[in-house]
Protein backbone atom coordinates (compact mmCIF):
# COMPACT_ATOMS: atom_id res chain seq x y z
CA UNK A 1 0.00 0.00 0.00
CA UNK A 2 1.27 3.45 -0.93
CA UNK A 3 0.35 7.11 -0.52
CA UNK A 4 0.75 9.61 -3.35
CA UNK A 5 1.84 12.55 -1.23
CA UNK A 6 1.61 15.15 -4.00
CA UNK A 7 -0.85 15.08 -6.89
CA UNK A 8 -2.89 17.61 -8.86
CA UNK A 9 -5.88 15.57 -10.01
CA UNK A 10 -7.92 18.78 -9.99
CA UNK A 11 -5.84 20.00 -12.97
CA UNK A 12 -6.46 19.23 -16.66
CA UNK A 13 -6.66 16.65 -18.07
CA UNK A 14 -7.19 14.61 -14.88
CA UNK A 15 -10.00 16.91 -13.73
CA UNK A 16 -12.20 15.32 -16.40
CA UNK A 17 -11.88 11.89 -14.75
CA UNK A 18 -11.19 12.45 -11.06
CA UNK A 19 -13.20 9.44 -9.95
CA UNK A 20 -11.42 7.22 -12.48
CA UNK A 21 -7.98 8.46 -11.39
CA UNK A 22 -8.80 7.70 -7.75
CA UNK A 23 -10.22 4.28 -8.63
CA UNK A 24 -7.16 3.34 -10.69
CA UNK A 25 -4.90 4.46 -7.85
CA UNK A 26 -6.79 2.29 -5.36
CA UNK A 27 -6.60 -0.68 -7.71
CA UNK A 28 -2.82 -0.18 -7.95
CA UNK A 29 -2.51 -0.22 -4.15
CA UNK A 30 -2.36 3.54 -3.68
CA UNK A 31 -4.94 4.03 -0.96
CA UNK A 32 -4.45 7.66 0.08
CA UNK A 33 -3.90 10.80 -2.00
CA UNK A 34 -2.79 14.29 -1.05
CA UNK A 35 -4.34 16.71 -3.58
CA UNK A 36 -2.17 19.81 -3.59
CA UNK A 37 -3.38 23.34 -4.21
CA UNK A 38 -1.16 25.90 -5.88
CA UNK A 39 -3.57 28.80 -6.37
CA UNK A 40 -6.89 29.86 -4.89
CA UNK A 41 -9.14 27.99 -7.31
CA UNK A 42 -7.05 24.81 -7.32
CA UNK A 43 -6.99 24.90 -3.52
CA UNK A 44 -10.78 25.20 -3.44
CA UNK A 45 -11.06 22.26 -5.82
CA UNK A 46 -8.63 20.19 -3.74
CA UNK A 47 -10.82 20.68 -0.68
CA UNK A 48 -13.92 19.82 -2.68
CA UNK A 49 -12.42 16.54 -3.87
CA UNK A 50 -11.25 15.67 -0.37
CA UNK A 51 -14.80 16.14 0.90
CA UNK A 52 -16.23 13.80 -1.73
CA UNK A 53 -13.81 10.85 -1.61
CA UNK A 54 -12.51 8.71 1.24
CA UNK A 55 -8.75 8.61 1.62
CA UNK A 56 -8.27 11.92 -0.20
CA UNK A 57 -6.84 14.97 1.58
CA UNK A 58 -6.15 18.55 0.52
CA UNK A 59 -3.50 21.24 0.84
CA UNK A 60 -3.76 24.95 0.08
CA UNK A 61 -1.29 27.58 -1.10
CA UNK A 62 -0.26 30.02 -3.80
CA UNK A 63 2.62 28.77 -5.98
CA UNK A 64 5.77 30.93 -5.72
CA UNK A 65 5.67 31.63 -9.45
CA UNK A 66 2.39 33.49 -8.83
CA UNK A 67 3.47 35.31 -5.66
CA UNK A 68 3.06 38.71 -7.33
CA UNK A 69 -0.66 38.00 -7.81
CA UNK A 70 -1.45 37.70 -4.09
CA UNK A 71 -4.01 40.18 -2.74
CA UNK A 72 -5.32 40.77 0.77
CA UNK A 73 -8.70 39.35 -0.26
CA UNK A 74 -7.10 36.18 -1.61
CA UNK A 75 -5.00 35.74 1.51
CA UNK A 76 -8.04 36.11 3.75
CA UNK A 77 -9.62 33.17 1.91
CA UNK A 78 -6.45 31.08 2.21
CA UNK A 79 -6.47 31.74 5.95
CA UNK A 80 -10.06 30.57 6.18
CA UNK A 81 -9.40 27.44 4.10
CA UNK A 82 -6.36 26.55 6.22
CA UNK A 83 -8.72 25.79 9.13
CA UNK A 84 -10.61 23.13 7.14
CA UNK A 85 -10.27 19.69 8.75
CA UNK A 86 -9.47 18.07 5.38
CA UNK A 87 -6.53 20.43 4.79
CA UNK A 88 -3.48 18.53 6.04
CA UNK A 89 -0.67 20.86 4.97
CA UNK A 90 0.17 24.31 3.66
CA UNK A 91 1.73 24.14 0.22
CA UNK A 92 3.00 23.98 -2.26
CA UNK A 93 4.81 27.11 -1.26
CA UNK A 94 8.44 28.11 -1.44
CA UNK A 95 10.80 29.75 -3.90
CA UNK A 96 11.34 29.38 -7.63
CA UNK A 97 14.27 31.37 -9.00
CA UNK A 98 14.49 29.42 -12.27
CA UNK A 99 12.61 31.93 -14.43
CA UNK A 100 11.54 34.42 -11.75
CA UNK A 101 7.93 34.75 -12.87
CA UNK A 102 7.55 36.74 -9.64
CA UNK A 103 10.38 38.87 -8.19
CA UNK A 104 12.54 37.14 -5.58
CA UNK A 105 11.62 39.69 -2.92
CA UNK A 106 7.90 39.07 -3.46
CA UNK A 107 8.39 35.30 -3.43
CA UNK A 108 10.21 35.51 -0.11
CA UNK A 109 7.49 37.74 1.37
CA UNK A 110 4.72 35.35 0.32
CA UNK A 111 6.71 32.27 1.39
CA UNK A 112 7.03 33.77 4.87
CA UNK A 113 3.27 34.40 5.00
CA UNK A 114 2.66 30.72 4.22
CA UNK A 115 5.11 29.66 6.92
CA UNK A 116 3.41 31.91 9.47
CA UNK A 117 0.03 30.46 8.48
CA UNK A 118 1.32 26.88 8.81
CA UNK A 119 2.67 27.62 12.26
CA UNK A 120 -0.60 29.29 13.26
CA UNK A 121 -2.76 26.30 12.25
CA UNK A 122 -0.10 23.75 13.27
CA UNK A 123 0.18 22.04 9.89
CA UNK A 124 3.28 20.94 7.95
CA UNK A 125 4.69 22.67 4.89
CA UNK A 126 5.12 21.36 1.35
CA UNK A 127 8.08 23.15 -0.19
CA UNK A 128 8.57 23.95 -3.86
CA UNK A 129 12.24 24.74 -4.34
CA UNK A 130 13.88 25.45 -7.67
CA UNK A 131 17.30 27.09 -7.86
CA UNK A 132 16.73 28.53 -4.38
CA UNK A 133 18.32 25.98 -2.07
CA UNK A 134 20.01 28.22 0.46
CA UNK A 135 17.21 30.78 0.77
CA UNK A 136 14.61 28.04 1.15
CA UNK A 137 16.25 26.26 4.06
CA UNK A 138 17.52 29.47 5.68
CA UNK A 139 14.01 30.90 5.89
CA UNK A 140 12.54 27.65 7.21
CA UNK A 141 15.17 27.52 9.92
CA UNK A 142 14.71 31.20 10.76
CA UNK A 143 11.11 30.35 11.64
CA UNK A 144 12.17 27.16 13.43
CA UNK A 145 9.88 25.09 11.21
CA UNK A 146 9.85 21.49 12.39
CA UNK A 147 7.76 19.76 9.69
CA UNK A 148 8.49 20.33 6.01
CA UNK A 149 8.90 18.23 2.89
CA UNK A 150 10.91 19.31 -0.14
CA UNK A 151 8.57 17.95 -2.79
CA UNK A 152 9.73 16.73 -6.20
CA UNK A 153 13.29 16.85 -4.93
CA UNK A 154 15.69 17.77 -7.74
CA UNK A 155 18.68 19.40 -6.04
CA UNK A 156 21.99 17.74 -5.27
CA UNK A 157 23.21 15.41 -2.55
CA UNK A 158 24.98 18.13 -0.57
CA UNK A 159 21.81 20.16 -0.16
CA UNK A 160 19.81 17.03 0.57
CA UNK A 161 22.10 16.35 3.51
CA UNK A 162 21.22 19.80 4.90
CA UNK A 163 17.52 19.03 4.44
CA UNK A 164 17.80 15.73 6.30
CA UNK A 165 19.97 17.21 9.03
CA UNK A 166 17.29 19.84 9.62
CA UNK A 167 14.77 17.04 10.14
CA UNK A 168 12.92 17.64 6.87
CA UNK A 169 11.79 15.15 4.24
CA UNK A 170 12.69 14.74 0.59
CA UNK A 171 9.94 13.43 -1.68
CA UNK A 172 10.74 11.75 -4.99
CA UNK A 173 8.84 11.61 -8.27
CA UNK A 174 9.03 9.69 -11.53
CA UNK A 175 12.10 11.78 -12.41
CA UNK A 176 14.22 9.19 -10.60
CA UNK A 177 13.31 6.69 -13.34
CA UNK A 178 14.65 8.83 -16.20
CA UNK A 179 17.78 7.49 -17.95
CA UNK A 180 19.82 10.66 -17.38
CA UNK A 181 18.81 11.13 -13.71
CA UNK A 182 21.94 9.55 -12.23
CA UNK A 183 22.60 12.50 -9.90
CA UNK A 184 19.07 12.27 -8.51
CA UNK A 185 19.40 8.52 -8.05
CA UNK A 186 22.51 9.24 -5.99
CA UNK A 187 20.34 11.34 -3.68
CA UNK A 188 17.88 8.46 -3.34
CA UNK A 189 20.72 6.06 -2.62
CA UNK A 190 21.93 8.21 0.28
CA UNK A 191 18.52 9.28 1.58
CA UNK A 192 17.73 7.88 5.04
CA UNK A 193 14.54 5.82 4.87
CA UNK A 194 13.02 7.86 7.68
CA UNK A 195 13.39 11.04 5.57
CA UNK A 196 11.72 9.79 2.39
CA UNK A 197 8.31 10.06 0.77
CA UNK A 198 6.98 9.28 -2.71
CA UNK A 199 4.74 11.27 -5.03
CA UNK A 200 3.70 11.65 -8.64
CA UNK A 201 3.30 15.45 -9.01
CA UNK A 202 0.76 14.40 -11.63
CA UNK A 203 -0.34 15.28 -14.23
CA UNK A 204 3.35 16.13 -14.74
CA UNK A 205 6.51 13.98 -14.70
CA UNK A 206 5.20 10.56 -15.69
CA UNK A 207 7.69 7.77 -14.84
CA UNK A 208 9.80 6.44 -17.71
CA UNK A 209 7.43 3.52 -18.31
CA UNK A 210 4.61 5.99 -19.07
CA UNK A 211 6.66 8.93 -20.33
CA UNK A 212 4.80 11.00 -22.88
CA UNK A 213 1.47 10.18 -21.27
CA UNK A 214 -0.47 11.97 -18.55
CA UNK A 215 0.87 11.05 -15.15
CA UNK A 216 -1.61 9.90 -12.49
CA UNK A 217 -1.56 8.71 -8.85
CA UNK A 218 -1.50 5.00 -9.74
CA UNK A 219 1.98 5.51 -11.21
CA UNK A 220 3.54 6.30 -7.83
CA UNK A 221 4.06 2.54 -7.71
CA UNK A 222 6.82 3.04 -10.31
CA UNK A 223 8.58 5.53 -8.04
CA UNK A 224 8.55 3.08 -5.14
CA UNK A 225 9.80 0.30 -7.40
CA UNK A 226 12.74 2.43 -8.55
CA UNK A 227 13.65 3.31 -4.97
CA UNK A 228 13.56 -0.41 -4.19
CA UNK A 229 16.02 -1.06 -7.01
CA UNK A 230 18.34 1.84 -6.11
CA UNK A 231 18.50 0.98 -2.41
CA UNK A 232 18.45 -2.79 -2.92
CA UNK A 233 15.52 -3.18 -0.56
CA UNK A 234 12.30 -5.17 -0.55
CA UNK A 235 9.37 -3.36 -2.17
CA UNK A 236 7.14 -4.10 0.80
CA UNK A 237 9.65 -2.41 3.11
CA UNK A 238 9.75 0.74 0.96
CA UNK A 239 5.95 0.79 0.79
CA UNK A 240 5.61 0.41 4.56
CA UNK A 241 8.24 3.01 5.44
CA UNK A 242 7.13 5.70 2.99
CA UNK A 243 3.51 5.15 3.97
CA UNK A 244 4.29 5.44 7.66
CA UNK A 245 6.37 8.57 7.02
CA UNK A 246 3.49 10.17 5.11
CA UNK A 247 0.84 9.20 7.65
CA UNK A 248 2.85 10.67 10.50
CA UNK A 249 3.84 13.78 8.57
CA UNK A 250 0.32 14.67 7.41
CA UNK A 251 -1.48 13.31 10.44
CA UNK A 252 -3.60 10.95 8.36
Amino acid sequence: MLIDTHCHIQMPPLDKDIEGAIKRANQAGVYKLIVVGCDLELSRKAIGISENYDGVFATIALHPQDAKKLTDKMWAEFEKMAENKNVVAIGETGLDYFKEYSPKEKQIEVFKKHIELALKVDKPLIIHNRDADEDSIRILQEYKVKKAVFHCYASGVEFARKVWQAGYFTSFTGMITYPKANALRSVVEECPLECMMVETDCPFLAPQKYRGNTNEPAYVVEVAAEITRIKNKDLKEIEEITTRNAEEFFGI
